[in-house]
């Protein structure tokens, strides 16, 4: 893969500064310099070339054909976006993001690579950028390659890359709107549950009220945080777990018999083109099919 800029600034400068200037990660820059190649107008040069006005760099990446741990399966996916640095894919629920021990060859980064390998992709290492627990669905981003990675992570980090989640708690009386700020820890009696603890780190979560519905809420959350079960932690502590989301206590109930959480937006600034992209998905139909039958009708 090659990525090209030019330089339109009057002083000259050394290749290196230019390379800080374009905000590279120094982990690419080192990775390049091993493996990869700077060219100057189709020349070989190192970063202590210096630069001048109206020079082409192009940075020259060696293929990454992926780790032999991630096994290729085929199952279709759902590609909701796709260009030459970013994919999102929706998700269903009961799939994990990424191979475990116990699951080698199930989840969605497997499939990813399945569709790499159909695509003959020249890059074929699965950059995942935003998980999600098995059994949530709805979308989730990965980079096509290790430079659009790192700036999606630098993005997360700087709270520019919003993630917005809608989910069915059992709780039916929540205010329109509100923000639960409250620190998320392990739980001492489990090695898989979360819980809020002043021990914990901090954690918070916004929300806004979509529909009253029999018994429980439609809400939609987002994360200014992303913590291991921040929202399902968060909704508990709130008094309404989400429903069939049995780990933390809500109810399990057709036709929701997992956690009733749907990544239903995500949007970012393009690394690449530098605007806004969004993207958004529909409800999984099980939480449609409960939105269905709890809606209140004339005021029952």
């Amino acid at each position: 893969m090659k990525f090209t800029w030019i330089y339109e600034e009057e002083t000259p400068v050394l290749l290196r500064t230019y390379l800080k200037h374009l905000t590279l990660p120094n982990s690419f820059i080192k990775w390049i310099k091993r493996e990869g190649r700077f060219m100057i107008n189709d020349e070989p040069v190192t970063v202590r070339y210096q630069i001048q006005k109206g020079d082409q760099l192009d940075i020259l990446c060696p293929l990454e054909r992926g780790h032999d741990t991630v096994i290729p399966t085929f199952e279709p996916i759902d590609v909701v976006y796709e260009d030459d640095h970013l994919l999102i894919v929706n998700k269903p629920a009961g799939i994990i993001s990424i191979p475990s021990i116990k699951d080698p060859k199930s989840s969605m980064a497997n499939r990813i690579k399945g569709y790499y390998v159909q695509q003959d992709y020249d890059n074929q290492v699965i950059h995942i950028v935003t998980r999600l627990d098995r059994q949530t669905s709805g979308l989730m981003l990965i980079a096509k390659h290790r430079l659009a990675h790192a700036w999606l992570d630098r993005q997360i980090l700087q709270g520019t890359l919003d993630r917005v989640y809608t989910g069915i708690s059992s709780r039916g009386v929540w205010p329109k709107v509100g923000m639960i700020d409250a620190p998320v820890g392990r739980d001492e009696v489990s090695i898989i549950t979360r819980r809020v603890t002043p021990t914990g780190k901090p954690a918070q979560t916004s929300y806004r009220l979509l529909q009253e519905l029999k018994d429980s809420a439609l809400l939609e959350f987002k994360l200014h945080t992303g913590r291991t079960h921040q929202i399902r932690v968060h909704t508990q502590h709130m008094g309404g777990p989400l429903v069939g989301d049995d780990l933390y206590g809500g109810p399990v109930l057709y036709p929701l018999t997992r956690q009733g959480l749907h990544c239903s937006l995500i949007r970012l600034i393009h690394p690449f083109t530098q605007e806004t992209l969004e993207v958004t998905i529909p409800l999984a139909e099980d939480m449609v099919q409960w939105i269905q039958l709890h809606q209140i009708r004339n005021g029952v």
